[in-house]
C-alpha cells in the first residue's frame, strides 16, 4: 500500500508540476561484454527514456600517470569505440537520442578527480593524451549524429591546475563535433569549473546530500534539496545554461541520501523505500523548472530481465518499485 501511494504521488507530480518544456528524460546506458540488440533497447523505450547516455572508457594506471589507454584488445566491447557505435546506433533505431561521454577509470576504482601529474612534462603528455582519446570520441559523436557530447566526466584536479589547456579543447572538439557540449562535473566541483560560457549545458553529477535519515522521507528530501538548488539555480543564472544532471540516482540502500555517491560493496542492506522517496523528491525538486533540462539515470544495464531486482541495494532501478516510478516522471 505504501509503495502504491508513492507511486501515486510520483503520476500526480508528473501531470501539475513538470513544465511543458520536453526533458532530456535519459538513463546512463551501461557497457557490457557483448553487442547489444533490439530485445536490450526495448525497455530503455518502455521507460518512456527519450535519450541514452553511452559511455566508452578509457584507462589511467595510477592517478600520476599521464597515459589514457582505449580501445584495447582487453576492454569490454561497450567500452569501445566500435561498441560504443554498435550501442548508440542500436538506440538511435528505437528513437533514443544519444549523449556520447567518455569517461576515465584509475586502477582500483581510484576517483578521477584526484589525476594530478607531478611534473609539467607529465602534465603535457596527458594533455595530449586525453585530446587523442576525447577527440576519437568527439568525432564518433559526430559521424552518428549524437546530440549531446560530453567532454570529461569527474575530472577537477585536472580542470583547475590545466584551465588553458580545457579551454583549447573545447575550442577543437567543436571543430570536429557541431552538436551540444557539456561537460560532468561532480556535485561538489561544478561551482568551480571554469569553461561553462564554452559549452551549452551546465553538467552536473547530482549526488547531493539531501537527508541523514536511514530511510529519509519526501518531505526530509525537498527540504534538504532547498540549499542546493539555490546554489545550482545561482550557476545556471550567472552563465545564462541550462542544467543538465549528466547523472542522478539513488541506491535501495539504507541512508540513500546522506552521502549519494556511495558506491561501497561492503552494504548489504536492501532499502526500497529509501530509494523511492529520495528519486521523486529530485523528479519533484528539479523537473518543473524551465532552466533544468533533464538528465540520465544512473545507471542501466542492457540485460534488463536479469538484473536489479528487489534484493539488490544498488543504483540500478531496473525491476524495482523505483522504475516504475521513473516512468511515470519520463511519461511524455
Amino acid at each position: 500500500m505504501k509503495y502504491i501511494k508513492l507511486l501515486f504521488t510520483a503520476i500526480i507530480c508528473t501531470l501539475q508540476s513538470c513544465s511543458s518544456q520536453t526533458k532530456i528524460n535519459g538513463v546512463s546506458f551501461v557497457a557490457s561484454r557483448t553487442a547489444v540488440t533490439e530485445e536490450h533497447v526495448n525497455p530503455v523505450k518502455d521507460i518512456n527514456a527519450n535519450f541514452a547516455a553511452v559511455m566508452p572508457f578509457g584507462f589511467i594506471r595510477e592517478l600520476e600517470h599521464p597515459e589514457v589507454v582505449y580501445n584495447t584488445e582487453r576492454q569490454w566491447y561497450g567500452e569501445s569505440r566500435v561498441g560504443a557505435e554498435q550501442y548508440a546506433k542500436s538506440l538511435e533505431a528505437k528513437g533514443i537520442k544519444i549523449m556520447i561521454k567518455p569517461q576515465i577509470w584509475v586502477s582500483r576504482g581510484q576517483f578521477t578527480g584526484y589525476i594530478k601529474m607531478e611534473s609539467e612534462t607529465d602534465w603535457e603528455k596527458l594533455e595530449s593524451s586525453y585530446s587523442s582519446f576525447i577527440l576519437e570520441y568527439a568525432k564518433l559523436a559526430q559521424e552518428i549524429n549524437a546530440d549531446i557530447f560530453c567532454v570529461g566526466t569527474e575530472l577537477e584536479q585536472f580542470v583547475t591546475n590545466r584551465p588553458a589547456y580545457w579551454s583549447a579543447l573545447i575550442v577543437e572538439i567543436r571543430k570536429v563535433y557541431k552538436g551540444k557540449l557539456t561537460y560532468a562535473a561532480n556535485w561538489d566541483e561544478f561551482k568551480r569549473t571554469p569553461f561553462w560560457s564554452q559549452l551549452d549545458y551546465i553538467g552536473v553529477d547530482a549526488y547531493f546530500p539531501v537527508s541523514a535519515s536511514k530511510t529519509p522521507t519526501v518531505a526530509e528530501c525537498l527540504e534538504g534539496w532547498k540549499m542546493h538548488k539555490s546554489v545550482i539555480k545561482e550557476i545556471s543564472d550567472r552563465y545564462k545554461k541550462p542544467i543538465l544532471f549528466t547523472e542522478f540516482g539513488y541506491r535501495s540502500a539504507d541512508y540513500a541520501g546522506k552521502e549519494p555517491w556511495n558506491s561501497e560493496r561492503g552494504l548489504d542492506v536492501v532499502n526500497l523505500e529509501a530509494q523511492n522517496n529520495t528519486t521523486i523528491a529530485l523528479f519533484d525538486t528539479f523537473w518543473k523548472e524551465d532552466w533544468f533540462a533533464g538528465g540520465f539515470v544512473w545507471k542501466w544495464f542492457h540485460d534488463h530481465a536479469n538484473v536489479g531486482g528487489e534484493k539488490n541495494n544498488r543504483f540500478t532501478p531496473q525491476n524495482k518499485p523505483v522504475e516504475k516510478i521513473i516512468k511515470a516522471y519520463f511519461q511524455a
